[in-house]
């Protein structure tokens, strides 16, 4: 990725927190940080500590939506628990969203997915956040900052503003 695609990346995360009144500190790294392990490897910190930005798709009969999941980078979304999160419809149901869909309803590449800062493009519905309750059990939390090469310090309390996510429970430890 080029610099300045990759600085309009962090500027638009940066912007969407200001909007919001919170402060976004992008760090940039030197070794990707697109799965929760490289992040906290790359951070020195636990694994719980990074903040997932999962995206799935509900599809019904005629149409489909994305939904975006924060969750803790120790934990995994039960696709149970966050199908009756969203109340879906009896002709409804939810998977992970594919990488064409994860970028059209975010406007972002997984690996880099922020909490905040969306821009779907043309068409795509709009997003519905949740953030798991786990998140609030760690302190520090470390969010992506638009690309897998930069990350920002947040505690549970502001991702919850900065991206307008209902709180849900919708995780599962890994056994």
């Amino acid at each position: 990725m080029d610099l300045a695609k990759r600085r309009a990346f962090t500027e638009r995360v940066v912007a969407a927190g200001h909007a919001v009144g919170i402060t976004v500190q992008p760090r940039a790294m030197a070794e990707t940080t697109a799965t929760a392990a490289q992040a906290a490897a790359a951070l020195g910190v636990q694994v719980g500590q990074i903040v997932k930005s999962l995206v799935f798709t509900v599809e019904g009969e005629a149409s489909a939506r994305g939904v975006l999941a924060l969750v803790s980078g120790a934990d995994r979304v039960d696709l149970n628990a966050l199908g009756a999160a969203l109340n879906l419809e009896a002709a409804e149901h939810v998977r992970r969203a594919t990488a064409d869909e994860a970028r059209a309803f975010t406007g972002f590449v997984i690996g880099g997915i922020p909490p905040l800062g969306h821009e779907p493009l043309p068409g795509a519905a709009p997003l519905t956040l949740l953030a798991d309750r786990g998140l609030a059990a760690w302190g520090e939390l470390w969010a992506a900052c638009g690309t897998h090469l930069d990350v920002f310090p947040i505690s549970y309390s502001d991702l919850l503003r900065a991206a307008g996510a209902r709180e849900v429970v919708i995780s599962e430890s890994p056994t």
